[in-house]
């Protein structure tokens, strides 16, 4: 467990939701990867628990920053999987509007992050967006409220988002 009580909690709060998204995640690798939705869990709780825990302000702060540490922890497997296999293993990967991804020759975990971080430097608010929306599966009013935002803000920006990382996964192709 971690020194502070206050992140034990928001975990078992929260354990049975970044599970369930794990293992969305994980349900198109090979059976040789060794990732498992409990390993991608505890490999970001692990990530969290060393970082100042007084920070986390709520649920939806905590699962905004769960859904980076899991996007870290799969783009790194990724990466990791693309230099063993020269490319030829790699989860491909759709950005649709049910937030889910599925198998595709439209794009993967890597382009998926390589459109986000062109994101991040056009508009870091929206990037964060797609991150909880997508990797923390968070709803549009746990946004707002991690955000400080109104829910009529985040449907409109996650709109423009959606369009954006869409236009940017074609224009990628196929790696």
């Amino acid at each position: 467990m971690s020194d502070s009580p206050q992140t034990d909690l928001l975990v078992d709060e929260t354990y049975d939701h970044m599970k369930r998204l794990a293992a969305s995640y994980l349900q198109l690798e090979s059976a040789t990867v060794s990732l498992s939705p409990t390993v991608l869990v505890h490999e970001a709780y692990v990530k969290l628990a060393k970082q100042v825990s007084d920070k986390y302000q709520s649920r939806g702060h905590f699962l905004a920053l769960a859904a980076t540490m899991m996007r870290r922890i799969l783009v790194d497997h990724a990466r990791a999987r693309h230099r063993l296999k020269r490319g030829g293993d790699m989860v491909r990967v759709v950005f649709d509007e049910d937030l889910t991804i599925s198998a595709s020759r439209d794009g993967d975990i890597l382009a998926l992050n390589e459109v986000l971080d062109e994101l991040q430097k056009l508009d870091t608010r929206q990037a964060k967006i797609v991150e909880m929306r997508f990797f923390g599966g968070m709803t549009v009013p746990e946004v707002a409220d991690v955000l400080g935002l109104s829910t009529r803000t985040i449907e409109n920006e996650w709109k423009m988002c959606r369009a954006w990382l869409r236009r940017s996964l074609e224009k990628s192709g196929p790696l």
